[in-house]
C-alpha cells in the first residue's frame, strides 16, 4: 500500500517491497519503468502524451497569502508575509514562494477565481460541477473518470486516472465517477486490496466461468500468498501463466471492464514500478526534497518535508501512462495559526510545483502535461482575532496553471484592496475546466457522455477556454 506518513515520520519512512507487492504486480525482468518506456518507444508503440495533475491545496489556501498579497491594507488582513518581485515584471508573490517568483515565467496566476460551492468536498476541483449536480442519477463524473470513458481500454497497462489525494477524510474520495459508474473510478494506490478483493472475490469466479466455457483452466493459485509473492521468479510466473491462458481463450473480450484492466495492470507491472521511487534517479530524488525536519520542530498539519515527493509521483504516473493524476497538500483550512501554517505549507507548494514545472521542462513533456493547483475556496480577507486565522471564503480563491503549451507569465483577473471581490475577470471552475479538456484535444461543448438514463450530456454545461492562455 503507498502510504504517505506522518510528517515526524515521512522523511525517514519508504514504502516497503510488500507495500508495492500489494498492488498484486512488479516489473517485468527487472526493467525500470525507464527501461519499459525506451523499448516500447523503439518497437513503435505510442499513446497520447497529453496529460493532467491537478494539485488539491486541501482546506482552501488563502489568496492574500499565496499569489494576491495586499500589502497597502490594513494590518488585520494584509497579514505577516511581505510580497517579492518575481521574474515577470509587475507580478509579485508572497515571501514564501521564492522558487515559483524565480520561474514566473513559467506559470499563469488566477487572482479572480469564483463560483465556489463552498463545501469541503474537492468535487468542484475534480469536475468544475457542484457536489448535488445531477445527484439523482449518481452525480456528475470527475474530468479523470471522463477521461477514462473516452480514451481508456481495458487493456490498458495503467489506468488511465491515478488519484493520489491524500487529504483528510472529507476530500478524500472528492474524485468520483459520477453516474459512469465504479468501472471508471480512479485507481487509488493508498486502498491496498483493490486488485486484490477484485480477484479473490470478483475475478475468480469470472475465470472459472469463463474458463469452463473456453475449456481451459484458469484460476488465480490459492497459495500464492503475500509471502510467496516476494519471489519475482514466483509471481513473474504466475502472472505470465494467467495472461498466457487469458490471451489463449479468447475470454479477455468476454470479460468486464474492470476485470480485463486489472488482468491488464496486474500483468504489466509499469504502475508498480512507476510508484517505487527507489527506482528513480538519485539525483533526480534529491531535487525533489525539501529537507528533513528537525526533531523539535513543531507540524501543524500532517504535511511535512516529504510531501514534496508526491509530485515526483505524479510526474512517475503520466510517464507510465496516465493522463489524470490528482495529488494534495494538507492543510489549508486555516481556521487558526494562518501563519505558522502557511510557514510550513508554502514552502512544500513552492519546491513541488517549481521542481516539477522544471523536471517536465528537462524532459520535453512540459508542453503536454497541464498542472493546476487550487482548493475549495480562498479564505476570509479579515484576520480572525480569536485565533489568528483566516475562515471560509467562497466569493474568491486563487488557481495557479502551467505547462500545457499554455502562454504563461502572467496574472488573470484582479480582487479589491481587501482581497474581498473581483474587480477584474472573474474565472470559474467550468472556465478552468474548459481549458483543461481543451489541452487534452478535448471539447467539453460538443462532446457528449450517456447518463444512466441513455440521455447524451455535454461534458460541461457552460465554461469558456481561458483566451489569455493562448
Amino acid at each position: 500500500m503507498l502510504k504517505f506518513l506522518s510528517a515526524q515520520s515521512q522523511q525517514h519512512s519508504q514504502a516497503t517491497r510488500r507495500d508495492f507487492l500489494k498492488l498484486g504486480t512488479l516489473g517485468l525482468a527487472g526493467l525500470t519503468l525507464s527501461d519499459l518506456l525506451r523499448l516500447e518507444a523503439r518497437a513503435g508503440i505510442q499513446h497520447s502524451r497529453k496529460a493532467i495533475i491537478n494539485v488539491h491545496l486541501d482546506g482552501g489556501p488563502p489568496h492574500m497569502d499565496t499569489i494576491d498579497l495586499k500589502p497597502e491594507a490594513p494590518v488585520e488582513i494584509r497579514g505577516e508575509f511581505q510580497p517579492i518581485s518575481t521574474s515577470v515584471p509587475g507580478i509579485q508573490l508572497c515571501e514564501l514562494l521564492p522558487r515559483m517568483a524565480a520561474q514566473a515565467d513559467q506559470f499563469a496566476f488566477v487572482r479572480s477565481l469564483v463560483g465556489s460551492a463552498g463545501a469541503h468536498d474537492a468535487f468542484q476541483c475534480q469536475s468544475g460541477f457542484r457536489k448535488k449536480d445531477m445527484q439523482s442519477v449518481g452525480g456528475r463524473p470527475a474530468l479523470g473518470s471522463v477521461v477514462s470513458n473516452l480514451k481508456g481500454s481495458p487493456r490498458d497497462r495503467a489506468p488511465l486516472f491515478v488519484d493520489l489525494m491524500q487529504g483528510r477524510g472529507q476530500v478524500r474520495n472528492s474524485a468520483r465517477p459520477g453516474f459512469l459508474g465504479p468501472s471508471y473510478q480512479p485507481f487509488r494506490p493508498d486502498i491496498s486490496d483493490l486488485f486484490e478483493r477484485q480477484l479473490e472475490k470478483g475475478m475468480q469466479n469470472e475465470l472459472k466461468r469463463l474458463g469452463q466455457e473456453h475449456q481451459v483452466s484458469l484460476k488465480l493459485n490459492p497459495s500464492l500468498s503475500l509471502e510467496r509473492l516476494e519471489n519475482r521468479t514466483t509471481l513473474l510466473s504466475e502472472l505470465d501463466t494467467i495472461r498466457r491462458k487469458v490471451d489463449a481463450s479468447g475470454m479477455m473480450d468476454a470479460m468486464d471492464r474492470f476485470s480485463q484492466q486489472a488482468v491488464s495492470i496486474l500483468t504489466s507491472g509499469r504502475l508498480a514500478d512507476a510508484l517505487d521511487l527507489e527506482q528513480e534517479d538519485p539525483a533526480v530524488l534529491e531535487k525533489y526534497s525539501l529537507g528533513v525536519a528537525s526533531e523539535n520542530q513543531k507540524f501543524y498539519t500532517s504535511e511535512g518535508p516529504g510531501a514534496t515527493r508526491k509530485f515526483l509521483l505524479a510526474r512517475r504516473m503520466i510517464e507510465a501512462g496516465v493522463r489524470c493524476v490528482s495529488i494534495s497538500i494538507s492543510d489549508f483550512d486555516t481556521h487558526s495559526s494562518n501563519f505558522s501554517r502557511m510557514r510550513q505549507l508554502l514552502p512544500i507548494v513552492d519546491h513541488g510545483l517549481a521542481t516539477l514545472v522544471s523536471d517536465l521542462k528537462e524532459r520535453g513533456m512540459l508542453d503536454d502535461v497541464t498542472i493546476i493547483a487550487w482548493g475549495e475556496f480562498g479564505r476570509t480577507p479579515r484576520i480572525n482575532s480569536k485565533n489568528g486565522g483566516r475562515d471560509h471564503w467562497p466569493r474568491v480563491g486563487p488557481a495557479i496553471l502551467a505547462g500545457g503549451g499554455m502562454r504563461t507569465g502572467q496574472v488573470i483577473g484582479a480582487t479589491d484592496r481587501t482581497a474581498s471581490a473581483v474587480t477584474d475577470r472573474p474565472v470559474s471552475y467550468k472556465d478552468i475546466f474548459t481549458t483543461l479538456y481543451h489541452n487534452l484535444g478535448i471539447d467539453p461543448h460538443a462532446i457528449t457522455i450517456n447518463d444512466p438514463h441513455g440521455r447524451p450530456q455535454y461534458l460541461l454545461d457552460e465554461g469558456e477556454r481561458l483566451s489569455e492562455l493562448g
